[in-house]
């Protein structure tokens, strides 16, 4: 029979539902019976002890909550019984010890990338145009529309198809509910196969609604970005469209690329309209070096290249009350098996770091990286309290619906994204990942934003895990979407690329599962797998303004 109900950590007095049960249910744990008081939805959590107001709640062996009033052994936590609360942190002595997982199954493992002169590789062959602010985001448009089709990077119609369809049957004459009842065409979604440059992956537009308007700082930040995604090693060369006169220059991007490769040599071309003048002669002369930059990308081929060229970024985003025992964990086994070979991992969204923030501290390699990480999580959680937020607010209405009913218990799931290995930096947004080994980066909690910031910071996979579904992808990274439950995998398979459900019904331990992931991001390394976001070309990019963003 499979397993009802799960405890986390030894220390915890929560168990969680992992199918529906009923009240008055008498449950065994350990030898040890427990009667519901309430019904408790699968995913959801109820308290093992009698707890009286201001009591702790334990999970995952830390401090996720405090109860608001009497719960008897055995009640249905909620937001109304139950509130956020996190221990304190100091910065200690350094904890580096760590069990390291046997790598001799991958250690001479390869996958084929593109090898770029500054000694990255990269998972795909991207070229970039980006408008240094708003005002040139029309112009990207009128480039997008010029080149896709023309060079093959356009997909099937399939929806078009629809329109059309659906135009037809109005001009027969159909009524209202004929239209809606009609059985129209679907053709699943596909690249098409004649690329005029094969080893090209394709072409990416990086709007945004930054660049002038805002502040010096967020200018300056928005360089750094781009610049991160410049130097990518999934990026073959880029072109630029700047307007002239706004805040972010043309001279703080090239300071910017210069921090993050210092012999910088990818073909870069740079346009400014108000320099050039006519629209016209804009246009024509960036359709016409960017294609002159999609020659010299196309001479690049995919080579071997050892695992530890990975950089992994952790993401999570429409989590649920099992992503933090199966998929989160899954992938943190991952995290662990990269780092051992000498491969990067980053670990981000800093809100949902709420409550952990002393196991990774104390996990730092260096004082100052622990220093640094304590006045980042304070500096952040001060401006958004001053803001009439916090991290308490954190929690979405689809993660308190699914069982994750404070920031707390949503953090100590969410790091276990990062696995076990030790913190070698800790980075501030938009800086660059220099060193092997687990990352953290201050970004919000927000899927695009942090995702975002994990590719400019050097990510050329994401790992994204969702118990609820959604359809995030990065225009140059592959983001390999993990389903924290099989019921979800089945029900959104078209977004969804790998299965964690496994770790819940007990046929398969975290370990396999994170051993598993990797073989996956292997071949969608390799350019052998198109991951589900890159398929529907879901090319997510927002900057992150330093404002208070959870």
């Amino acid at each position: 029979m499979k397993q009802r109900i799960l405890k986390v950590h030894p220390k915890d007095n929560v168990l969680v539902a992992l199918t529906d049960l009923s009240k008055g249910e008498i449950l065994s744990y350990d030898g040890v019976d427990y009667l519901l008081q309430d019904q408790v939805a699968a995913k959801h959590k109820f308290n093992t002890v009698d707890l009286k107001p201001n009591d702790e709640l334990i999970m995952y062996g830390v401090l996720v909550g405090k109860a608001q009033s009497d719960i008897p052994a055995g009640s249905l936590l909620t937001t109304a019984n139950i509130k956020h609360a996190a221990t304190s942190f100091e910065t200690n002595e350094a904890h580096l010890s760590w069990n390291k997982p046997d790598i001799s199954a991958w250690k001479d493992r390869t996958f084929n990338g593109y090898h770029r002169n500054d000694g990255q590789v990269g998972t795909a062959n991207y070229w970039l145009v980006i408008p240094m602010v708003f005002c040139e985001n029309r112009n990207l448009e009128v480039i997008q529309e010029a080149l896709l089709n023309n060079l093959g990077y356009g997909r099937n119609e399939t929806y078009q198809q629809q329109a059309k369809e659906l135009i037809s049957l109005y001009e027969e004459g159909k009524n209202l509910d004929e239209i809606l009842s009609a059985q129209l065409s679907y053709t699943a979604q596909k690249q098409k196969a004649n690329r005029l440059f094969p080893n090209v992956d394709g072409i990416k537009f990086l709007t945004h609604t930054g660049g002038c308007g805002g502040t010096r700082q967020d200018s300056q930040t928005l360089c750094g970005l781009l610049a991160g995604y410049i130097t990518h090693p999934n990026v073959a060369g880029a072109t630029i469209l700047s307007l002239g006169c706004q805040n972010a220059q043309i001279s703080i991007l090239q300071e910017e690329i210069q921090k993050r490769v210092a012999n910088f040599d990818k073909p870069l071309y740079i346009l400014d309209q108000q320099t050039i003048g006519k629209e016209s002669e804009l246009l024509t002369l960036a359709i016409k070096q960017t294609f002159a930059g999609l020659i010299q990308a196309n001479a690049n081929v995919r080579k071997p290249a050892p695992l530890n060229k990975l950089c992994i970024g952790l993401e999570c985003g429409g989590s649920d009350g099992f992503s933090g025992i199966s998929a989160n964990p899954a992938i943190g086994y991952t995290s662990d098996l990269l780092v051992a070979l000498g491969g990067s991992v980053i670990l981000a969204e800093f809100p949902e770091l709420c409550g952990v923030e002393q196991n990774l501290s104390d996990r730092c390699v260096n004082r100052e990286d622990a220093v640094r990480f304590s006045d980042l999580m304070t500096t952040y959680s001060s401006r958004a309290t001053a803001a009439g937020s916090g991290f308490d607010m954190n929690p979405s209405p689809g993660n308190i619906k699914d069982g994750l009913i404070t920031d707390a218990i949503k953090s100590a799931g969410a790091a276990k994204k990062g696995g076990t290995s030790p913190v070698v930096a800790v980075l501030d947004y938009p800086e660059k990942v220099t060193k092997p080994g687990l990352n953290l980066l201050c970004t919000p909690g927000n899927d695009v934003e942090s995702t975002t910031a994990e590719v400019g910071s050097g990510a050329n996979v994401v790992l994204f895990t969702t118990g609820l579904g959604t359809p995030t992808g990065n225009p140059i990274a592959p983001v390999v979407k993990i389903a924290s439950n099989t019921r979800l995998f089945e029900k959104m398979r078209d977004i969804i690329d790998l299965d964690t459900g496994s770790i819940i019904d007990g046929s398969e331990p975290i370990e396999a599962a994170g051993a598993r992931i990797l073989a996956y991001v292997i071949e969608v390394a390799s350019g052998n797998v198109e991951v589900s976001a890159s398929r529907h070309r879901q090319d997510d990019f927002i900057p992150w303004k330093r404002g208070v963003s959870l």
